[in-house]
């Protein structure tokens, strides 16, 4: 499934959220992280990925590209998770400075949304 084909518009530029758009075919990456959530709060963005208990933010790094009007973002696992706790999912907060997006900007997800990720 191509991680912006379920997303939804999930903020207002009024609100300084960055709004969440449908990916392109050439914006998606199947090898990336499959994130099963992508929230937008008022400053943060939150994603959910799969883990066995121990997932930690510090185990992801992020690539931010500018497209045109928008920006494409895309989580990558740089570390495994060595815990074996039954398989659910961690909630994952990245700031919207540290991930250099502006107020009211638009964005895309790279990574591909999997609902039981």
């Amino acid at each position: 499934m191509l991680a912006g084909s379920a997303v939804v518009l999930a903020g207002c530029a009024t609100t300084g959220r960055p709004v969440l758009l449908s990916a392109a075919p050439s914006e998606t990456w199947a090898e990336l992280e499959p994130v099963a959530i992508v929230e937008t709060g008022t400053d943060a963005l939150t994603i959910g990925v799969r883990s066995r208990g121990c997932a930690a933010k510090a185990d992801f790094v992020f690539r931010v590209d500018r497209r045109g009007s928008h920006a494409v973002v895309a989580f990558a696992r740089r570390r495994l998770e060595t815990c074996k706790g039954p398989v659910g999912q961690a909630s994952l907060r990245f700031g919207y400075e540290e991930l250099g997006l502006q107020p009211g900007e638009a964005v895309v997800i790279a990574n591909p949304l999997t609902p039981s990720a």
